[in-house]
């Protein structure tokens, strides 16, 4: 079975092909701005591309896959957090980008054949620029700063259906409100391209023909994907939350700048909640993964959890998920001990689990394959069928389990007092003993067969 995704453009479901005559399928998604340690979000969208990536090596063969993932580390955030910390903006995005490289390799993701950098491209997005400008699809302002006229691309809108839902300048849509240089623009839907250089931006300033300043954001994906992929890509991929402006507008620059198609296949991941509401740091349930590591999960086990749910649909992550996520995992691993080992798979047993996969990206259909055949301990199992599986969904069995955090003996004891007295339905003991672990520094979450115990978030 052919891999089949969801293509955003039509709507519709589409087998994966590569169009190039070397049968190299070109695959770009969009990577994180490096400003910060990225979140359990984040790492929903990362973490289904790397799926997505594993799926096409074992349909086509590694080295008919190349996969482009960008950084961008240079746009307002970046140069805020730099500014603050009075830091170079290089120290601060190379911090932030050991940091990603870390936590995908603890999540075991695939890294990307090519990890380009805005700053790294200020040339290729110039070059661009000057294209667009030349070609009547782009205008300069008095300051200097360059914008891409939205009207001169007639299939504005194909992506995110913008035209369709009648966008104003300002709406919901539009994401924030216009920034102060608006009045500059032809048209409130028009997009930076290139930003005149400003105080606030410091010495994060690069030469053009319209004088210094910094790329938009939008341009950079354009440039780097032409750069590494070629001016038409088999594949582009992001969160939801990029579809519209972002994707939308890398279309139509690079469309009107290259005369053809820029993406034959478009795939977006849906928005991530935890306990049933959007992250925040207010709301305190904004996860990194060092947050959910220092409560004692794996990272197999938050991989497992951020898997649950089908990628185009919400997933609501609850630490109860990575619960029963490490029981997943803890049940994998034993039952792949205890299976013969072998250099290649005998049978085809987990077949299964990749014809979930090959069907949309379907991951809970696979992982429900997977624990359907290792319930029934199939005698014909092998670890090396099974390992092909494993290597799909990206789960490794290899890893230690995380250490659990240490319950001082005090805090247990308060901690079983407490449930002792919510089974009692003495629900004033139960909330005032809450208190006071939370005092302590701790989190009871209760369950249905009991309760566990997590550190705060510091």
């Amino acid at each position: 079975m052919a891999l089949r995704l969801f293509d955003s453009l039509s709507r519709t479901v589409r087998e994966l092909r590569p169009s190039h005559a070397d049968g190299v399928f070109r695959f770009y998604n969009c990577g994180p701005t490096v400003y910060a340690p990225a979140h359990i979000g984040n790492f929903r969208t990362f973490v289904i591309n790397d799926v997505l990536r594993r799926l096409l090596e074992l349909e086509l063969g590694a080295a008919k896959v190349k996969h482009v993932r960008n950084l961008t580390d240079v746009d307002d955030k970046t140069i805020r957090r730099a500014r603050d910390e009075n830091r170079p903006l290089a120290d601060v995005t190379r911090q932030w980008t050991e940091k990603f490289h870390a936590d995908c390799a603890a999540l075991h993701c695939l890294p990307p054949h090519v990890e380009p950098t805005a700053t790294g491209h200020i040339r290729e997005q110039v070059d661009m620029i000057d294209v667009l400008l030349r070609k009547g699809n782009a205008y300069r302002v008095a300051d200097g700063s360059v914008y891409f006229k939205v009207n001169s691309f007639d299939d504005y809108g194909q992506l995110s259906r913008v035209k369709e839902r009648e966008l104003q300048v300002g709406s919901a849509l539009a994401g924030k409100p216009q920034s102060a240089d608006a009045d500059e623009k032809e048209d409130g839907s028009d997009f930076a391209l290139w930003k005149a250089h400003k105080a606030d931006d410091g010495d994060n300033a690069w030469d053009s023909p319209w004088g210094r300043g910094r790329p938009g954001w939008h341009i950079e994906c354009s440039a780097m994907s032409k750069k590494h992929l070629g001016e038409t890509i088999d594949l582009h991929t992001g969160g939801v939350d990029l579809l519209f402006p972002h994707h939308e507008n890398e279309i139509a620059q690079s469309e009107c700048c290259n005369g053809v198609q820029f993406s034959r296949h478009w795939y977006h991941s849906e928005h991530l909640l935890v306990d049933g509401k959007k992250m925040s740091k207010s709301l305190g349930n904004l996860y990194t993964l060092d947050d959910l590591t220092a409560k004692g999960f794996s990272p197999a086990a938050i991989r497992y959890a951020l898997l649950a749910g089908h990628p185009r649909k919400q997933l609501n992550f609850t630490l109860d998920s990575v619960h029963a996520a490490e029981s997943a995992i803890a049940t994998l691993r034993a039952f792949r001990s205890a299976l013969p080992e072998s250099a290649t798979a005998a049978h085809h047993v987990f077949e299964p689990v990749i014809s979930a996969l090959q069907d949309d990206l379907n991951t809970p259909a696979a992982l429900g394959a997977l624990f359907t055949i290792v319930n029934r301990k199939n005698g014909e199992a092998d670890r090396a069928s099974l390992d092909r599986a494993l290597f799909a969904l990206g789960l490794d069995l290899t890893a230690p389990a995380a250490a659990k955090a240490e319950i001082p003996p005090a805090l247990a004891a308060l901690a079983e007092k407490r449930w002792a007295a919510k089974q009692s339905k003495d629900f004033a003991t139960a909330d005032a003993l809450r208190a006071d672990l939370t005092a302590a520094g701790w989190s009871m979450l209760d369950r249905k067969d009991g309760y566990s115990l997590e550190p705060l978030k510091k």
